[in-house]
């Protein structure tokens, strides 16, 4: 860490001030590796001549590749925010910002910067949480446009070291080797050291499931800085900005790696709910219930991450306040990742009803709740057909996906992801209607062989109002459910009651009311 704050360039404060100005409002914004200056429509983002051991922006050159390399990655995601790579042409004093298609042989170039696309501030994810605007809705499109984006990432090279046990190991050390050089009292002297003999242990445990992952393509060119700064609303509709350019170590990870420090963030902010909102989202659209396991050790990491970022500052900040302010935020993020590091109690809730009864919108700000994985019969059903969640199934596959046999297969696939589910450490709810008692009993069972409390939550609703809910999801359409009014009166046909057994486990939920589930489950495993 530099011991003191870095100068700005000679070239900088013509180009907020006086006759080389970009314009009469120019500001300059600095962070730990760089200053972003902010001019009408345009933001230039120039790399401060850092050598921080993860970053290397010591040479002009090195800068200049920086900068194109910032271009290309994040025009995957925000082609409309990233415009070009500029140089800054001397004199240093009255410098000029040019193209680097248009930079003339010979000129005298003082330094490389990216050329944005200007947004409003309260457009970025952190503003819209801060102001209580960021939505569910946001969550759930963000979710599936990452999952999209990892997708299509590239899949680091096979014998590559990019997110190998080992790599991933070293990059965790390296946050507690930052941190040691950090002054702290003793009391988090003492957290930092419980962190650091968990994240060896966990690593070591997890190391052959991360060599696995990493053989079987879950290792791509993510973005790697995925948190609510870095996220913003463009038309209303959430993109990813700011990925990592400097280190092809820290962008080429697992892509648990990447959606986990959305999730810390979340949780950081003081919004669980919303992280695991966010979460079950992803896991819907991407399918990686095995990607679980590996959750905690990557939210601690990420947590020590930012509390390694806050260290950086600390070390530049030029008075007591700032000095003050990233301690703070340094112990902040300790405290996180001591608590995401405890072990988190098991449970198996079912969640049972015909459809329209409102089971899969009620169970999901139950489970955001609560911290649960959700597994939807309706997702997994279409996913061992090779169909996205809300795409239409009719005519797509020859005999249909709700034969008895598609049924029970469905089943069956829930019932092992469920499994996993808890292997990893999860408390899970697995949404589907659950109408024989066969069904149910294979969870019941599942329940007891884990070990875990198990609960069967049992939706309903007047007959009337199950068929206009069916209606009406059937008009507008986009929804995992494909159950229409003739399967609905089949349904209510065919259940089968729950019996004395099933009673005991039993928790009824009439959804023609508000459901408050403090007052319905107020013991999370009960």
């Amino acid at each position: 860490m530099p011991p003191t704050p870095l100068p700005n360039p000679a070239w900088l404060a013509p180009l907020l001030h006086g006759p080389a100005a970009l314009d009469a409002a120019a500001q300059c914004i600095e962070t730990h590796i760089s200053w972003v200056v902010l001019a009408a429509g345009r933001a230039y983002k120039f790399k401060k001549p850092l050598n921080l051991g993860f970053l290397d922006f010591s040479t002009l050159a090195q800068r200049r590749a920086a900068c194109l390399e910032e271009l290309r990655i994040n025009r995957r995601t925000a082609p409309g925010i990233y415009e070009a790579v500029v140089a800054v042409l001397g004199p240093a004093q009255a410098p000029r910002l040019v193209p680097l298609e248009a930079l003339e042989q010979g000129a005298e170039v003082l330094d490389y910067g990216v050329q944005m696309q200007r947004f409003a501030d309260d457009q970025l994810l952190a503003r819209q949480l801060a102001a209580g605007t960021l939505t569910t809705a946001h969550l759930d499109a963000l979710a599936h446009q990452v999952a999209q984006f990892h997708a299509a990432a590239a899949v680091a090279p096979a014998g590559s070291a990019w997110g190998s046990a080992a790599l991933v190991r070293q990059q965790a050390q390296a946050n507690f080797d930052a941190l040691a050089t950090v002054p702290l009292p003793e009391a988090d002297r003492a957290v930092l050291a419980g962190l650091q003999r968990w994240t060896q242990q966990e690593g070591q445990r997890l190391a052959p499931l991360m060599a696995q992952r990493q053989a079987s393509g879950c290792v791509r060119e993510c973005h790697g800085d995925l948190h609510l700064n870095n996220l913003v609303l463009i038309g209303g509709q959430p993109q990813l900005f700011d990925a990592i350019e400097f280190s092809e170590a820290l962008r080429w990870i697992d892509t648990v790696a990447d959606i986990a420090f959305l999730a810390m963030d979340l949780q950081a902010q003081g919004r669980p709910d919303l992280a695991w909102h966010f979460l079950n989202a992803w896991l819907e659209h991407a399918g990686d219930v095995a990607a679980l396991a590996l959750l905690p050790w990557y939210v601690v990491y990420r947590a020590l991450v930012r509390a390694m970022v806050a260290g950086l500052r600390l070390a530049q900040a030029s008075d007591e306040a700032a000095r003050a302010d990233s301690l703070a935020q340094v112990q902040c993020y300790l405290a996180l990742a001591q608590q995401l590091s405890r072990p988190r109690a098991r449970w198996l809730w079912l969640v049972h009803g015909v459809s329209g009864s409102g089971k899969s919108r009620h169970s999901a700000r139950l489970a955001a709740e609560r911290g649960v994985v959700r597994l939807r019969a309706d997702v997994e059903r279409k996913r061992l057909f090779g169909l996205a969640p809300a795409a239409t199934s009719a005519g797509v596959v020859p005999g249909g996906i709700y034969t008895p046999d598609a049924t029970q297969r469905t089943y069956d696939h829930l019932a092992a992801l469920a499994a996993q589910v808890l292997d990893a450490g999860f408390p899970v709810l697995v949404d589907a209607t659950f109408l024989a008692r066969a069904h149910r009993a294979q969870f019941v069972a599942l329940a007891a062989q884990q070990q875990v409390p198990c609960r069967i939550l049992s939706f309903d609703a007047p007959v009337a109002v199950l068929r206009e809910r069916v209606e009406r999801r059937l008009r507008k359409g986009g929804n995992a459910s494909e159950a229409t009014l003739a399967v609905l009166e089949a349904q209510l046909q065919r259940r089968e009651p729950l019996d004395a057994a099933e009673q005991a486990l039993a928790l009824t939920v009439d959804t023609s009311q508000a459901v408050d589930w403090a007052a319905l489950l107020p013991a999370a495993g009960g």
